[in-house]
């Protein structure tokens, strides 16, 4: 219900000016779902909503047209982004060197991404070694790291 209702909070600050919470509440009931402002409140932080000045002088809200580090897993991206210094694959094998004691951060970087073709990570103080369900989802990762750290 959670996710449906938030999709449909996104839907309505996307086709029509909501200025306020309580505009908010109405529009989401008129649509067939019940809640309080307090849900609501919360609902407009975890989908990083905001409020932005129109050009007709109101405000509005809308989505954040910029990215904010704030979870957990976006600031191990981040280190992971900061302290790779080489990667490379060997069959189902990645192996990461990064700067010197930030090997852990990395790994937990690529635990944190949940990826399904990871088996698992071990970490030394300047290496990683990515364990992969095949040769081409080590390829694969190569590739997403490449693009990471560009």
């Amino acid at each position: 219900m959670k996710a449906k209702r938030q999709a449909k909070i996104l839907e309505i600050i996307s086709t029509t000016n909501v200025e306020t919470q309580e505009q908010l509440l109405q529009a989401l009931q008129e649509a067939g779902f019940t809640s309080t402002q307090a849900t609501i409140s919360r609902d407009i932080k975890e989908l990083r909503i905001v409020k932005e000045l129109t050009t007709f002088g109101i405000y509005r809200y809308t989505t954040s047209s910029r990215e904010v580090p704030s979870t957990f897993s976006d600031r191990l991206n981040t280190i992971f982004r900061e302290c790779v210094t080489s990667y490379d694959y060997a069959q189902n094998i990645v192996v990461i060197h990064t700067l010197p004691g930030l090997a852990n951060a990395a790994a937990s970087a690529v635990d944190a991404m949940n990826m399904s073709v990871v088996l698992g990570t071990l970490a030394g103080d300047d290496t990683v070694v990515v364990i992969m369900r095949d040769s081409n989802a080590a390829a694969t990762f190569c590739g997403e790291i490449k693009s990471l750290t560009n």
